[in-house]
């Protein structure tokens, strides 16, 4: 008796799911549009945590020279 074949289907992700309702109720301009605005809001959140760093840097730098 021989075991059946497997078929390896992949299960669709979320974000893959999202991505295709986007693409049916958007032209391709808007998705490109809202793609360019989100990585433009992690961009801005990585040079935020950056700047917050580089703060806490210079703050110990300063205090360690006035010791």
């Amino acid at each position: 008796m021989q075991a059946a074949p497997v078929r390896a289907t992949a299960i669709p992700s979320v974000t893959d799911a999202l991505r295709v309702v986007e693409s049916l109720l958007m032209s391709s301009g808007q998705r490109t549009a809202r793609r360019n605005a989100w990585t433009s809001v992690l961009e801005d959140r990585r040079r935020a945590k950056d700047r917050v760093e580089a703060q806490r840097v210079l703050e110990e730098a300063g205090s360690t020279r006035t010791s």
